[in-house]
């Protein structure tokens, strides 16, 4: 039997995933929840096998809490679950060394295959997806750009950005300029647009 973890915020979707998978006769539903910060404990109190993670959860993203499971409790495989078939975001997944990548609006039997297959072992990954990601470009920002744009996407302004990276405000400015010089944006809220459009935030 594969014990399954379901981590989506959204009740209603959560509920239908948990629905489909129940429909399933050699996969448990042991733990559901809302929330980033709860899956590491929940995935260690109920010794699930796999963790369908929603990308965009609150308190902490999926890739973040896929990192951490991956880091913390390797036991537990991690499949991923986004709206956005972006080649971006599947590479932000796979450099998260994620064991699966899922559409939400994929056919109802792909949950239960991708499951399985990472329970087994194996990368489960949508085919067109992975050839787009194989061709699309490159992001051009660091990783510290990055940070600092996705925490200004989240609402933060320069003194609470500056402050949750440990950086001065005035760093956090140069950083906000050199990202919209890279993406040949207008301004810091079209930066955020494009870096959401590729999937890099």
């Amino acid at each position: 039997m594969i014990k399954v973890l379901v981590a989506e915020d959204m009740h209603i979707v959560r509920s239908a995933l948990v629905a489909l998978l129940r429909l399933e006769p050699d996969i448990e539903v042991v733990a559901e929840v809302a929330s980033g910060t709860e899956i590491l404990s929940a995935a260690r109190a109920s010794e699930a096998h796999v963790a369908i993670i929603d990308i965009d959860l609150p308190g902490k993203d999926g890739l973040t809490a896929a990192g951490e499971l991956r880091e913390q409790l390797p036991c537990c495989r991690t499949l991923i679950l986004t709206g956005l078939g972006r080649p971006g975001t599947l590479r932000r997944a796979l450099d998260a060394r994620v064991s699966g990548f899922l559409l939400k609006d994929a056919p109802p039997g792909e949950l239960a295959h991708a499951v399985r297959g990472v329970a087994a072992g194996r990368r489960m990954v949508d085919g067109d997806l992975a050839l787009a990601a194989w061709d699309s470009d490159d992001c051009p920002l660091t990783g510290r750009e990055l940070d600092v744009l996705r925490l200004t996407s989240q609402g933060y302004g320069t003194v609470e950005v500056a402050a949750r990276l440990y950086l001065s405000a005035g760093t956090v400015r140069n950083y906000l300029t050199t990202v919209v010089s890279k993406l040949g944006a207008r301004n810091r809220v079209d930066a955020i647009r494009l870096a959401r459009e590729s999937g890099w935030i």
